[in-house]
């Protein structure tokens, strides 16, 4: 099975861009909901992936919790305490299946290291189950 079975598209995701501020990844992730979203160069790369703990650490250690004070912080000075490393898209499904047993999603890149989407821990549950409830189905 190939990975861009369950790849969620970057135009449908939220991201931030390495020079966004502070206060704008929070404005980000408190819009689209997640508690995880991917940072990405100006050019497309993958930079990395903030998490909500990542920024409230941030602003306990750093700035006391003062909100105003985030707005000249840039996303990409926020320390992250876990490594979303990415796939290829030309991964394979074992690859995906390891990554997403210990992240929400994983981030895919193309052959140039560009990020192009996600897939979801959720989409690859759903899909094994639907197939163990075929399965079940026929015994």
């Amino acid at each position: 099975m190939n990975v861009l079975f369950f790849l969620k598209p970057k135009g449908e995701l939220a991201y931030l861009y390495e020079d966004h501020t502070l206060r704008q990844g929070i404005e980000k992730l408190e819009r689209s909901g997640f508690t995880a979203i991917p940072v990405i160069s100006r050019s497309g790369e993958y930079i990395g992936t903030i998490t909500e703990g990542d920024i409230l650490w941030t602003l306990k250690n750093k700035f006391s919790l003062d909100l105003k004070m985030a707005e000249d912080v840039p996303i990409q000075t926020v320390r992250r305490r876990m490594r979303f490393d990415p796939i290829s898209v030309n991964a394979n499904m074992e690859d995906l299946v390891s990554k997403a047993r210990n992240q929400n999603f994983v981030p895919v890149i193309d052959d140039k290291k560009i990020f192009i989407g996600i897939v979801t821990r959720k989409d690859i549950i759903d899909f094994c189950y639907q197939g163990y409830t075929k399965e079940k189905g026929r015994a």
